[in-house]
């Protein structure tokens, strides 16, 4: 009996080589794209889901084309903070559709004396937070209006987590004195 032939080994296609050295720099890099994201406003899912999106945009390129991708892991940086830019974007743009402006506001009152001194309110409040200090006026907003945490603000602006409280403090003594509201 003779033995069977043996098969010659095909080399892999272009196609393959991509997919593994894709799969390469996939294993090499998701764990630090995740961390990167996660260092700004996103949460651990967010992170997984914006470092899926960058490989994503990476897999819309050719890998293999000649002096196309010199630096693979540098491209997939830049792909990632471009996200974070266009992530910033929309977050502008939507809090800019949502801003309203006091006067805009229908409020509803039992009478028009009610109602002009709501809307006063509102105009002293929005006074007193623009004139807040930027760090102090970043808190107080990150806090009431992105509905983060201490914890998070802390994360997000590198203070200390008792540098929030002591922020969130001044926010409110501040507001308070140069308004009269509680």
């Amino acid at each position: 009996m003779t033995e069977p032939a043996a098969r010659p080994k095909s080399s892999p296609s272009s196609a393959d080589v991509g997919t593994v050295k894709l799969d390469v720099l996939f294993r090499d890099q998701h764990h630090s794209l995740v961390r990167f994201f996660t260092r700004y406003p996103a949460s651990r899912d967010d992170a997984q889901d914006l470092a899926q999106e960058t490989f994503l945009r990476l897999t819309r390129i050719d890998l293999e084309a000649p002096g196309r991708l010199l630096r693979p892991a540098a491209y997939l940086r830049k792909i990632a903070r471009n996200l974070l830019f266009d992530r910033a974007k929309l977050a502008r743009r939507h809090h800019e559709d949502e801003h309203l402006d006091a006067d805009d506001v229908p409020l509803a009152a039992a009478d028009e004396e009610s109602r002009l001194e709501a809307r006063d309110s509102l105009t002293r409040l929005e006074a007193a937070i623009n004139l807040l200090k930027p760090k102090t006026r970043e808190v107080f907003l990150a806090y009431h209006i992105q509905g983060l945490t201490y914890a998070q603000i802390a994360e997000r602006t590198g203070l200390a987590l008792s540098s929030v409280e002591k922020q969130m403090g001044r926010a409110f003594d501040e507001i308070h004195r140069m308004t009269g509201l509680p």
